[in-house]
């Protein structure tokens, strides 16, 4: 019997884990005791997810630095890659602007936090409810994020040029100073002699060629992978926590959506040349587990896969933009940035003017690009943002906001890496890439 696509595995695994986890949170309730059946199943599971994130995570920065340096290589010198740098960066700032004005103005139509042109006391006193209720770990990681000043990401420009690349490496999911050291010696590498070049080339070639062989063996039990990391987080929410906050959990949805099923659908499209079906088609793994991890610097390497493999982008293009991308392209993070911030705005009776929401606006595209590609690191652009617009009471209402965010997170996620695949495609097309030509 033929097993089925890859994609197809993770999508059932997804749904199995959905039934899985909510037979177990209704048999056993969200909090199951120590000791029991069900809390070895999580942790067994949670391990296991835990072995295949860091199993995504090993080949990050051996896949960026390889891949990027060999790429860059095969430009026509630093022509060549000025040309491919001032497009990547155009494209990404028109899409990060494009998200963050669909945010807005999806938040102010439908106005989640107000109730009969008034701010809704009910949600405010979920606020507090959901505050007290909260794990020890959830106000461990609002405070530290509450410690976290407006200065702090200027800390971003540092990261780009590390006093030490290594450390650098491993700098949870930093990626920018690694990126632009290996875009530096790539640049070097061009003014070595021809022979030298060739060999160097050949090596990071080589390199990259086993970084995508090893990525295919880990997508291989992704779909293991992905059963393991969402049964613990369906068992852990579960649908109730969703009902208070139903009209802020829609309104993000809504957005994400429009920019997702729509604006870049008609960039593909128009600046392009690109059917969307085919592109959407070329990126299910990706945009699974994209979801699936909620990490767009974890899917890295099945993105890049899926945009050589599927889209024909050649390597040299992808190289640059998505690595470049998961760092700093975060158009789903701007979007919900926006959303979060208005919507406690208007929960805590915040008029928000037209001179307010423009800081948001340049706000969150300042704070999405220091955004670390990992779970939940918006919550220090939101605080600094809602704090900057004195809101009160912005620690609560972000404490708040953490019961339903796993879930948000995971579908911006999967924004953020559509985002990034279609710079790719789009930018490959315009330097006379083969996409999408079988």
């Amino acid at each position: 019997m033929k097993r089925p696509a890859l994609h197809w595995q993770i999508l059932i695994a997804l749904v199995l884990a959905t039934v899985t986890g909510m037979i177990f949170r209704g048999l056993f309730g969200p909090d199951p005791g120590e000791g029991s059946f069900c809390t070895r199943a999580i942790e067994i599971s949670s391990f296991v997810g835990d072995l295949f994130m860091q199993a995504l995570k090993m080949i990050i920065v051996p896949l960026i630095v390889t891949s990027v340096i060999s790429g860059i290589a095969s430009l026509q010198g630093v022509q060549g890659f000025g040309r491919l740098g001032g497009k990547t960066l155009g494209f990404y700032a028109l899409t990060t602007l494009l998200a963050v004005f669909t945010g807005l103005t999806v938040v102010n139509l439908i106005e989640p936090g107000v109730k009969d042109g008034v701010p809704n006391e009910a949600i405010r006193s979920a606020f507090a409810s959901h505050a007290a209720s909260a794990s020890e770990a959830e106000h461990a990681k609002v405070a530290e994020a509450a410690g976290r000043q407006a200065g702090d990401f200027l800390d971003t420009f540092r990261m780009m040029i590390p006093p030490n690349v290594f450390q650098a490496a491993t700098d949870n999911g930093q990626m920018l100073g690694v990126i632009v050291f290996s875009i530096l010696f790539a640049i070097a590498m061009t003014r070595l002699p021809s022979e030298e070049i060739r060999t160097l080339r050949d090596f990071f070639q080589a390199g990259n060629d086993v970084m995508i062989t090893l990525t295919r063996w880990i997508m291989a039990v992704s779909p293991i992978g992905v059963y393991a990391l969402m049964f613990p987080v369906i068992h852990a929410n579960g649908p109730e926590v969703f009902w208070e906050l139903k009209a802020y959990f829609i309104t993000v949805l809504v957005a994400l959506g429009i920019h997702f099923g729509l604006t870049l659908p008609l960039i593909l499209r128009f600046l392009g040349g690109i059917r969307p079906a085919d592109h959407f088609r070329a990126l299910r793994e990706a945009l699974l587990l994209a979801f699936s991890t909620a990490s767009s610097s974890g899917t890295l390497p099945v993105t890049m896969r899926c945009v050589q493999e599927n889209a024909g982008v050649s390597k040299r293009v992808s190289s640059f933009t998505l690595p470049l991308g998961a760092t700093v392209n975060m158009d789903g993070t701007a979007l919900y940035e926006c959303v979060a911030v208005v919507f406690v705005a208007q929960v805590m009776g915040v008029d928000m003017g037209f001179t307010q929401q423009f800081f948001v606006v340049i706000a969150a595209l300042l704070t999405s690009i220091g955004v670390a590609g990992v779970p939940s690191a918006s919550l220090v652009a939101i605080l600094l943002i809602l704090k900057n617009s004195q809101v009160p009471e912005a620690e609560t209402a972000v404490v708040a906001l953490l019961a339903v965010d796993r879930l948000l997170d995971m579908s911006r996620t999967a924004v953020n890496v559509f985002g990034d695949s279609c710079a790719a495609v789009v930018i490959a097309k315009s330097e006379g890439d083969p996409v999408y030509s079988k």
